[in-house]
């Protein structure tokens, strides 16, 4: 798996995301979340990962930009390493929940561990 974000990787299906939220699950690494379903697509990508931050914590477009930037880019990094094995295809949501603007070091540190919390619970 290479070190990129393509237009392919991103979620962007209305009724795949409302189908995400409806019959997915989730793991949780404060202030991450992730929202996860097995599914199969028509193309040849494994997972489908789409990036969101509330807007009531949020108030300023620029913050919720920097912190989706910090995020796609902390996901982008850390997929390689976590999903190489990966056999099924999935959706992702990975959602901002906390109520601070983060640094990248701890984003980087909560990604980690909420894609080892989801290698474990899909191992199950």
């Amino acid at each position: 798996m290479k070190f990129t974000y393509n237009k392919k990787e991103k979620l962007k299906s209305k009724k795949l995301i409302d189908q995400l939220f409806t019959d997915g699950h989730s793991v949780s690494s404060y202030p991450l979340r992730l929202v996860y379903l097995q599914i199969t697509f028509d193309d040849d990508v494994l997972i489908k990962t789409g990036i969101s931050v509330s807007k009531r914590n949020f108030k300023t477009a620029v913050d919720r930009n920097r912190i989706k930037r910090l995020l796609r880019e902390s996901y982008r990094l850390n997929k390689a390493d976590f999903f190489n094995n990966l056999t099924t295809q999935h959706a992702f949501m990975i959602l901002y929940i906390g109520k601070d603007k983060p640094k990248f070091a701890q984003v980087e540190t909560k990604m980690k561990h909420l894609f080892e919390k989801f290698l474990d619970k899909i191992s199950e």
